[in-house]
């Protein structure tokens, strides 16, 4: 699966490096996780794997840890991003621009 995203610290104006991401998928009444890792130095993850199905999909972003370690307080101890596949086997890329009270995500290329 081609799911990628970026994430910035737009508090810090760089990457967010380490912030934990969850990929699942939605399965009739429950999410069925598929990959997880954390952010690069470049505040980058992907996940690979086989061409994402149609459907619909969710990021898991483990803000509170990532500001707790930079000993920040936020509002917002996670950020899920729920999208849709519709045209399935094509990449998707959902960047996430964080601060510790606000977020902000579009799908990117």
């Amino acid at each position: 699966m081609t799911v990628s995203t970026h994430v910035l610290d737009t508090h810090r104006g760089r990457p967010a490096t380490g912030v934990p991401v969850r990929l699942d998928r939605h399965d009739g009444d429950t999410w069925q996780s598929l990959a997880e890792g954390v952010t690069d130095d470049d505040g980058r993850w992907t996940a690979l794997g086989e061409a994402p199905e149609t459907g619909t999909y969710r990021l898991r972003f483990g803000t509170g840890p990532y500001f707790t370690g930079l000993g920040v307080t936020t509002f917002y101890p996670e950020v899920c991003v729920i999208f849709a596949v519709a045209d399935g086997g094509t990449r998707q890329h959902v960047p996430l621009l964080v601060s510790p009270y606000g977020y902000s995500t579009y799908r990117g290329s």
